[in-house]
C-alpha cells in the first residue's frame, strides 16, 4: 500500500463529509493524540474509532462554521508520513476564525493506521476558542 496516496485519498473523503471511510481506515486500537494545549485534547489520548468520531469529529462538526483542513505537503517515510496543511474555520461560540498551520504525524501498522499525532498552534486556537488550557 502506498501510504501517501492512501492518506491524500482519506483527506480528500475527509473534506467530502465521507467520516466512515476515514475511520475504515484507522485500527480498532487507534492512538490518536491532539497536540499539547489543544483544547480537545483534555480528554488524554483517544482509542479507537469510536472515541475519535465521539470526542474529536462530532464536535468539530458542531462547534464550527465551515471547518476545512487542507493538506499541502505529504512527506512518505515508510509506514510513517508527516503531512503538512492548514485548519480554518469559524468557532461557532466566539465568531472567531482560524487559519493555522499543522503537522500531522501518522502511523501505520499492517496496512491501518495506528497512531496519529498532531502539532498545531495551540495559542491561536486557545485565542479563537476562548478558553485557555
Amino acid at each position: 500500500m502506498n501510504h501517501v496516496e492512501h492518506l491524500k485519498g482519506l483527506y480528500a473523503a475527509f473534506g467530502r463529509g465521507e467520516v466512515p471511510t476515514v475511520l475504515g481506515a484507522m485500527d480498532p486500537q487507534i492512538q490518536w493524540n491532539e497536540a499539547e494545549g489543544n483544547p480537545y485534547a483534555a480528554s488524554g489520548t483517544l482509542n479507537g474509532p469510536d472515541d475519535v468520531l465521539n470526542k474529536l469529529f462530532m464536535r468539530l462538526v458542531e462547534e464550527w462554521d465551515d471547518f476545512t483542513v487542507t493538506p499541502k505537503k505529504f512527506y512518505g517515510l515508510g509506514d510513517t508520513v508527516v503531512v503538512e496543511g492548514r485548519y480554518t474555520g469559524t468557532y461557532k461560540e466566539t465568531g472567531k476564525s482560524q487559519d493555522s498551520p499543522f503537522c500531522h504525524v501518522w502511523n501505520y501498522e499492517n496496512g491501518k493506521i495506528k497512531t496519529f499525532q498532531q502539532y498545531t498552534n495551540t495559542a491561536a486556537l486557545q485565542e479563537v476558542m476562548g478558553v485557555a488550557v
